[in-house]
């Protein structure tokens, strides 16, 4: 190891912030609001659930860069095959991009911030401007990518968690319900673990933290950082502090969607659940503070994405689009289909979340015990090529109605029924670890045959 710099405690504080800050956008309140009000007095198993997947994995992700010193994610998925890496990094970072979650950003922010003041029917026009000035913001913000952690980690974040603590501070301060008095409705009645395990994966934050990962590694480079391995020891404890911070928000946040069943019928979701909460406890000025909550919240978050879909699209296409082009294009794209709705936006991510988790979840596990077996791509390559089919068959059961009702759709969803753990949405597990298993073997033989195993 040399002598080179390594994070201290105020800039690892400030990173952690800002990682925290490209994490939690507005659905990474959505989501848990309105576990806590399904989850009634079964909230903590909910929780401990959703912390797994929606905390854990995350961070798992940020370390697995960091502990395999990866230089991104293309790196780090090129270690599976060369032609698989740029395949799941492209479709990877268009997904929590310009095709899904960047636009997301802007439509839940208007809805459950702007939207809530506005008489029905008005919201067209309105969508339209919003979402024209969100992206404005979000386009001239990622146009400085050197200034990322100034604008999230220190100026964004700290905005987003003053509106934050306001509303639950007002919550908390007067419960309608104690939480043991809540009957759990749904899935969280029978089974709240799981059901809270699953509800994690809509975070999109395991695939995040993966993408984040080339953001952050940069960041901590720029503050003077240079050594591999203090790099790797600064990106990891970035991690996991912008985790606990996040933990303790989720648990917050979840508690207050409990409590407030005393007063409110469970919502729809948690959009609503969010603007009826900030109503009860602070009246119309409450919708003021949600509005500016929110908006904060899917903003940086934006700026998060569109920056590091851009340099990871830089360094995948040799510069023959410059940084500033890829940042544009991206912004451009995300403001056409926040316009098309969030209802579609959301119905056709479901799919391809369901392909894509579960090769991420495989890819991290694999860079986070890489040294054990020396990142043998036969490893990697049997794990995640059975893992790929299972995945697809399994995504035929959250198709769009559009697709679901087709015969090969339908057949592919039988098909995934017969698969273990598929009742739980896990299906692919067993083929994963078939995969797995296969591939050590083979790296056993290798090992033997050859004496040693060489490092990819």
């Amino acid at each position: 190891m040399g002598d080179g710099k390594r994070l201290g405690v105020r800039d690892g504080v400030a990173v952690s912030s800002m990682l925290f800050g490209l994490f939690f956008g507005a659905g990474n309140l959505i989501f848990p609001i309105h576990m806590g009000q399904l989850a009634g007095r079964n909230v903590w198993w909910a929780l401990l659930g959703f912390l797994v997947t929606g905390v854990g994995l995350p961070i798992l992700g940020v370390a697995a860069l960091g502990a395999s010193r990866s230089k991104g994610l293309l790196d780090l998925s090129s270690r599976v095959g060369r032609r698989f890496g740029l395949a799941f990094t492209c479709v990877l970072y268009l997904t929590i991009g310009p095709l899904f979650a960047i636009p997301r950003c802007a439509t839940v922010a208007y809805t459950v911030g702007i939207g809530q003041s506005l008489p029905k029917g008005a919201h067209g026009p309105w969508l339209l401007l919003f979402s024209l000035a969100f992206f404005a913001v979000v386009l001239a913000l990622s146009l400085r990518p050197g200034k990322i952690l100034t604008w999230v980690g220190k100026v964004l974040t700290p905005g987003f968690l003053v509106f934050l603590g306001v509303l639950v501070a007002a919550a908390l301060a007067a419960p309608s319900a104690r939480v043991a008095d809540v009957a759990p409705q749904g899935a969280y009645a029978g089974s709240p673990f799981a059901t809270g395990l699953l509800e994690g994966y809509n975070t999109m934050d395991a695939l995040a933290g993966l993408a984040f990962g080339i953001v952050v590694v940069g960041v901590v480079r720029d503050l003077g950082v240079s050594e591999p391995a203090d790099v790797a020891r600064g990106t990891i404890a970035s991690g996991v502090g912008s985790g606990l911070i996040m933990a303790v928000v989720y648990a917050l946040v979840t508690v207050v969607g409990t409590q407030s069943r005393g007063a409110l019928a469970a919502s729809s979701n948690g959009g609503i659940a969010f603007a009826q909460i900030a109503r009860l406890y602070l009246g119309n000025v409450g919708l003021v503070v949600l509005a500016a909550t929110v908006t904060v919240a899917c903003l940086k978050t934006a700026v998060g994405l569109v920056t590091s879909c851009s340099q990871t699209f830089v360094g995948m296409f040799g510069g023959r689009v410059t940084y500033r082009g890829w940042a544009v294009a991206f912004t451009i794209a995300s403001f056409a289909l926040a316009n098309g709705g969030l209802d579609a936006l959301i119905a056709w991510s479901l799919p391809v979340l369901d392909v894509m988790y579960p090769l991420a979840i495989v890819l991290i596990a694999l860079a986070l015990a890489g040294g054990a077996f020396g990142y043998d791509r036969v490893v990697l390559a049997w794990a995640e090529g059975l893992t790929l089919p299972a995945a697809v068959l399994g995504a035929a059961g959250s198709a769009p109605a559009a697709l679901a009702a087709t015969p090969v759709v339908r057949a592919m969803a039988h098909a995934a029924a017969a698969l273990p753990l598929a009742a739980w949405g896990f299906g692919w597990v067993v083929p994963a670890a078939a995969g797995l298993a296969v591939g050590l073997a083979l790296h056993a033989a290798r090992t033997r045959g050859r004496g040693n195993v060489p490092s990819l």
